[in-house]
């Protein structure tokens, strides 16, 4: 199209063939060999064609992108101090988890202390309990073998008696002191 245009110039412009004027001109710098300025001056055309026509659909798409960009650093920006906040609190339950620990240990180390007391006093109380208890028992045991012992002395004694008396009465003794008893209960009847 521009080398319409470049067409009719250059007939209006050289009427003909005279020297000097447009056509010395052109032949000089416009129609120098590879650099033809008709060709750039096309493509400035063509593009200048190409931003008018594009320029409103990639301009709302380039507004587009360049929102849902902005929206998605705002997010990111929220929850990037979101998880700050969340990371501060974590910290904060860790540094009271230490006092916590700390606590509990010391509870758990009364506690036992305690428990230690505790059973060492009733241990005590269990140790008396059974000392009372065995000094009863053996007591009580002890008077048992003495009165056992009391009547073994008196059953012994009788039994030694008794042979002492038959070893020393004879069949005229054992008469007499039948007699004799008898008489003493009140006679025969």
């Amino acid at each position: 199209m521009l080398a319409f245009v470049y067409d009719i110039l250059f007939l209006l412009a050289a009427g003909g063939e005279s020297k000097g004027g447009y056509m010395e001109f052109y032949n000089k710098y416009l129609n120098y060999p590879g650099f033809e300025a008709w060709k750039f001056i096309n493509l400035a055309i063509f593009v200048a064609i190409l931003v008018y026509l594009l320029k409103k659909p990639l301009g709302d798409a380039f507004r587009a992108t360049r929102d849902a960009i902005r929206a998605e650093l705002i997010k990111a920006e929220e929850e990037k101090k979101a998880a700050l906040s969340r990371l501060t609190s974590v910290e904060a339950k860790l540094a009271s988890l230490d006092n916590e620990r700390q606590l509990v240990l010391n509870k758990a180390k009364m506690e036992a202390d305690s428990e230690k007391s505790r059973i060492l006093e009733n241990t005590d109380d269990e140790v008396n309990k059974l000392r009372q208890q065995t000094e009863g028992e053996i007591a009580r045991l002890a008077q048992l073998t003495k009165v056992e012992l009391k009547r073994f002395s008196a059953e012994e004694s009788v039994r030694l008696a008794e042979e002492k008396l038959r070893s020393r009465i004879d069949a005229n003794a054992d008469a007499n002191l039948v007699k004799t008893g008898i008489q003493a209960i009140g006679g025969l009847n």
